[in-house]
C-alpha cells in the first residue's frame, strides 16, 4: 500500500526529540548515528552525537528523523506542516497530548469540536506542530 510518512530534520537535537516521542507514544526507536557511517565524510560539521536517520515504529505509526541538511542551507522552521494523530481512544488522546504538549505551547486544548471529534493542537518543545484528534464515531 502507497503511503506518506512524516520526516522531521533537527538541528543537532534529533536523538532528544525521538526519545521524547519515544516516551510518549511508546514503539520502537532506532537511531543511526553520522559518526561511524558511511555519510560522515559528506556531512561537512556535523554536531558530535548527530543522528543521520532515526526511525520511531509504533504499529502502523512510522515517524523518521534526521540531524542532516544538504550542504549549502540551513533548518528554518516554519508553519506550514503540522503532525497529525489521529487517536484510537478519548484516553490516549489526552495521555498524548499531556505528555507530548510538556514543554511546548498549547494552542488548542482538547474538547469536543464542531464535527464531533475530540482535538487538541499544540507546539511541542521541539517547534513541532502536532494536531491530535479522536472521533469515537468512526473509531
Amino acid at each position: 500500500m502507497t503511503q506518506i510518512n512524516v520526516y522531521l530534520t533537527f538541528d543537532g537535537n534529533c536523538a532528544e526529540a525521538m526519545n521524547f516521542y519515544k516516551e510518549c507514544l511508546g514503539g520502537e526507536l532506532t537511531l543511526n548515528p553520522i559518526e561511524g557511517s558511511g555519510m560522515e565524510g559528506q556531512c561537512g560539521e556535523a554536531k558530535p552525537g548527530a543522528i543521520m536517520h532515526a526511525e520511531l515504529h509504533k504499529g502502523s505509526l512510522l515517524l523518521m528523523a534526521s540531524d542532516m541538511m544538504m550542504a549549502g542551507t540551513e533548518l528554518i522552521r516554519g508553519n506550514a506542516t503540522a503532525l497529525s494523530l489521529n487517536c484510537s481512544s478519548e484516553d490516549e488522546i489526552y495521555s498524548f497530548f499531556d505528555k507530548l504538549s510538556q514543554g511546548g505551547t498549547q494552542l488548542s486544548p482538547v474538547k469536543k469540536e464542531f464535527w464531533g471529534a475530540l482535538f487538541g493542537m499544540f507546539t511541542d518543545k521541539f517547534g513541532v506542530r502536532w494536531l491530535l484528534n479522536y472521533d469515537q464515531n468512526t473509531q
